[in-house]
């Protein structure tokens, strides 16, 4: 099947919302769901808005899942709500929300049960990616139905196939690791900078181009020093993952020390009022700790 798909999507917030928009610019038809349907809007103009999961699924070629979590993902699908149900034998359902391993292989067993094609692909790059629709998409499953997908994926971005069932998913959680500990190393360098008296700017511009150059440093790095906080990725979506990623590692019997500590992190710049701001955030916990009066914080 080529261009044209019929797509069901269910999420439309600050990922699915342009997600949803580059696959209708693709030339695919869209019947999209959010549960606040003032958040439809990103999706654009040309896709059809349904007021229940089931009416955006029903008749579906393939539903993409962008919502916030695995057990709200899990509720949507095969709960109360029963999305999965209302899908055609046969369809493909992707989930992209970033979901723990366990979730995604049981989801997967779920959904091939019912019929379906289960495909785990969630998504790096953030909001300015998901609107270019430059998003590396890491995908498990089935390599011939991932090539069969194809079409709908790479509307979107880059596609890999790491694996099978729950890959992709196990995939997103190495990357919010690397991702956290980053931002964790990243905003004490600044701290250190900052507080040692250097042009805290000009430090970050030097160290851009050398060893510790990363996009971490380019993009949150700027952010912290403009004090810019506004979301791409929430705080409290962060400890989702790294909680995930924690919980993964000591199932696997796995020491980690450098997750447990971004981890905590994380987790105290929530507790401390920062959950709705950009994980880049996570300075101003280090702020509050060294007694610096962080503003955005309790």
């Amino acid at each position: 099947m080529s261009a044209g798909w019929q797509l069901g999507v269910l999420g439309t917030g600050l990922m699915g919302g342009p997600m949803a928009a580059n696959l209708a610019a693709a030339g695919h038809k869209l019947r999209v769901w959010n549960r606040t349907l003032e958040k439809t809007k990103d999706a654009g103009t040309e896709v059809t808005v349904c007021t229940t999961p089931e009416q955006a699924v029903r008749g579906a070629d393939a539903v993409i899942v962008m919502l916030s979590s695995g057990p709200v993902c899990a509720e949507v699908l095969f709960g109360s709500s029963g999305a999965a149900q209302a899908m055609a034998k046969g369809a493909s359902l992707i989930v992209m929300s970033s979901i723990a391993h366990d979730e995604a292989k049981a989801m997967a067993v779920q959904a091939r049960g019912m019929g379906l094609i289960w495909v785990d692909a969630p998504v790096s790059g953030g909001t300015v990616a998901a609107a270019a629709g430059t998003l590396s998409i890491m995908v498990g499953g089935e390599a011939d139905q991932i090539a069969a997908l194809h079409p709908v994926l790479s509307a979107m971005g880059t596609v890999t196939h790491v694996g099978p069932d729950g890959s992709g998913a196990l995939t997103k959680l190495v990357n919010q690791l690397l991702v956290a500990s980053t931002i964790c190393a990243v905003s004490e360098a600044l701290l250190l900078a900052r507080q040692g008296g250097a042009d805290v700017a000009r430090v970050r511009q030097a160290l851009l181009g050398g060893f510790a150059g990363s996009r971490i440093l380019d993009l949150h790095g700027a952010r912290m020093i403009a004090g810019d906080f506004t979301p791409g990725g929430p705080a409290k979506y962060q400890i989702k993952d790294t909680g995930a990623a924690k919980a993964l590692a000591q199932s696997l019997g796995l020491e980690l020390p450098l997750l447990g500590l971004a981890d905590q992190l994380f987790t105290d710049l929530v507790a401390h009022g920062g959950g709705d701001l950009d994980h880049s955030a996570l300075i101003l916990e280090l702020e509050r700790r060294n007694g610096l009066r962080p503003k955005a914080l309790a």
